[in-house]
């Protein structure tokens, strides 16, 4: 990802897990209240291009938020797999406080800080975890080990 990708998962991040949740519960009773056509509706032609039966539109329909959530669930673990690279203090609290979907003015207001200060945090973590993405979270660890060997 992007700075620019890194910074709206972290501004969205609080509602994608409430969303994430409230989909899964949904599709936990899918199929329970899906009727077919009946009676002459049934025996109507369809419009070209289109599913006419009902049961088929919920499906495809259900299939289209399974991959939206899938989406939803890549970027939540994104941040997630990374925040073990967050290690100084102010840092680790500007970033949970984002994650808990707390507002820029609301986080300086909080930590007693100027916004500048706080965008100055804000844009360190986006670097930090923009730089971690072409190793990944693994070669963080590896990255992290090699460097203890190299003092040691």
């Amino acid at each position: 990802m992007n700075k620019k990708q890194v910074e709206n998962v972290l501004r969205d991040y609080n509602w994608m897990i409430n969303e994430i949740k409230r989909q899964r519960n949904l599709l936990e009773g899918a199929g329970t209240n899906i009727v077919a056509q009946s009676g002459v509706e049934s025996t109507l032609p369809k419009a070209k291009g289109e599913i006419g039966d009902p049961v088929a539109r919920e499906v495809n329909r259900r299939d289209k938020k399974h991959t939206w959530i899938y989406n939803l669930e890549r970027k939540v673990l994104y941040i997630q797999e990374r925040m073990s690279i967050i290690e100084e203090e102010r840092e680790k609290a500007v970033l949970e406080c984002l994650l808990d979907g707390m507002s820029m003015v609301a986080v300086c207001r909080h930590m007693g800080l100027s916004r500048s200060h706080i965008y100055k945090i804000k844009d360190s973590i986006v670097d930090k975890f923009a730089q971690n993405d072409h190793f990944g979270h693994s070669g963080h660890k590896k990255q992290k080990l090699r460097h203890n060997k190299q003092s040691v």
